[in-house]
């Protein structure tokens, strides 16, 4: 969920290699998924098209062309002659930073008659969690829906009358639990369920695509805070995700049969990398969450959203991520621990790739407050999620109770369906301050091995 600032936001054996993507970390589920899928014996359509990438530009002032760029560069030849509908938001925009909405209104022989909202809206300045009302859009005059505010979050059948085709441009930030992919996901399934077309306009994961990272999601934890079975930090574009949910079973909750005949089409960015990182794009970050600014959060929501998570009284582990009214995912303090223990503990650790120093920033009342900045000293070495389950275990010698015991008024479940790990939060509640952390960090970096070899069939890029 993005957007809230002390609560995660808008998170045992290995399996064997060869089992299917999308059940490659069932094997620690003792259930099946709460929303099993019917199998189909037919065999498949052929596989949904994909526009090829094209060669890198050469532009040293652009060296990456958005989906919506080569969309444009191609003549808007996917959506021409096509009544659609644009699920987007305001980070939806070209390399040079106009929207598409614009884009598309004025794309000759296309027709866009209806816009779609994720969480926080088509304007992105709804709080998280608040369901927008659908409305007509005061700008273009076109019904805008807020699928985050219908039933199951996607689209009904009554809001997808009338279009051909539904694109889909929503800047993801990499982290599973963010929902803008849930977005994509829920819609896919609506779509495929009403014979509408996808088109999915692809852009960078900016965290780049070879880190992955953290817990897979327990398959009966998944939801619209864990829409993928994937690592917490899983090193795929959206255009890569809205391919395995295409061709995987299992991923999308619909027959399968469905799925099969649903068409996708993604298209590609040109001259992205997996190795790139956000700032190597040459694209201006546009804010994705009241609290994702820039990518200095980009890179601290997977560090520090879990370990500070905070929904009082469900669940309070004591940090707080940010500093007065800055910083938000890259400062840490903590609710009644002096800031000089908490950093002797973090400096303690040694974790690679991270330092912390200390920063002092105003807080709501105009007062200074003191916390402790993430940086990151060394982009390879840093594992983005690890530093989370450190703090819970550090959450439990700084409390007086293990705040993660069950007791009156106490909630895990939001905290668990983001974290995606049952086995860990038992963990925590047995052992306390005791838990073996370095032997999860292992067993969840041998399965994003595996996950990453097998995602592989999905990747568009190198």
């Amino acid at each position: 969920m993005p957007g809230r600032p002390n609560r995660l936001l808008p998170l045992k054996h290995l399996c064997a290699p060869l089992v299917l993507l999308v059940g490659l970390f069932g094997c620690s589920a003792s259930r099946p998924p709460t929303r099993p899928v019917t199998a189909a014996p037919s065999a498949p359509p052929p596989a949904a098209p994909v526009v090829a990438p094209a060669p890198a530009l050469a532009s040293p002032v652009f060296p990456v062309m958005l989906g919506i760029d080569v969309l444009e560069s191609q003549g808007f030849a996917a959506v021409k002659g096509k009544r659609i509908g644009l699920l987007t938001h305001p980070a939806g925009v070209n390399r040079r930073g106009e929207s598409t909405i614009s884009i598309l209104r004025r794309a000759p022989g296309v027709k866009l008659v209806a816009l779609y909202g994720p969480e926080h809206g088509v304007n992105g300045d709804a709080p998280a969690e608040f369901k927008v009302p659908s409305v007509i859009d005061k700008r273009t005059g076109l019904p805008a829906y807020s699928i985050y505010a219908m039933p199951n979050r996607k689209p009904t059948k009554a809001s997808l009358k009338g279009i051909d085709a539904m694109v889909i441009d929503l800047q993801d930030i990499g982290t599973r639990s963010y929902t803008f992919v849930s977005a994509m996901r829920y819609t896919m399934e609506a779509c495929f369920e009403h014979n509408v077309e996808v088109i999915v306009l692809d852009r960078p994961n900016p965290l780049g695509g070879l880190k992955v990272d953290g817990p897979p999601l327990d398959a009966k934890l998944t939801s619209y805070v864990g829409a993928f079975r994937v690592p917490y930090v899983h090193g795929l574009t959206i255009g890569e995700l809205a391919r395995m949910a295409k061709d995987a079973p299992g991923v999308l909750a619909i027959p399968d049969s469905t799925r099969q005949r649903g068409r996708l089409t993604v298209i590609p960015m040109r001259g992205w990398r997996r190795s790139m990182r956000w700032p190597e794009t040459g694209l201006p970050w546009v804010p994705t969450s009241g609290f994702i600014q820039d990518f200095a959060a980009v890179q601290g929501y997977p560090m520090v959203g879990l370990g500070a998570f905070w929904d009082p009284p469900k669940i309070d582990t004591g940090f707080r991520h940010g500093i007065g009214k800055s910083y938000p995912f890259r400062g840490i303090s903590h609710r009644t621990a002096k800031i000089d223990v908490v950093e002797k503990e973090l400096r303690a650790l040694k974790l690679d790739g991270l330092q912390f120093r200390r920063v002092s920033a105003p807080d709501r009342d105009g007062k200074s407050a003191v916390g402790l900045f993430i940086e990151i000293t060394d982009y390879d070495e840093w594992r983005p999620t690890e530093l989370n389950f450190y703090l819970m275990k550090l959450a439990c010698k700084l409390e007086t109770k293990n705040p993660f015991l069950p007791a009156p008024g106490r909630d895990f479940s939001g905290f668990l369906h983001h974290m995606g790990s049952e086995e860990f939060l038992r963990a925590l509640q047995r052992d306390g301050a005791r838990v073996d952390v370095p032997k999860f960090l292992a067993d969840w970096d041998a399965r994003a091995k595996i996950y990453q070899e097998q995602s592989k069939r999905y990747w568009l890029y190198r």
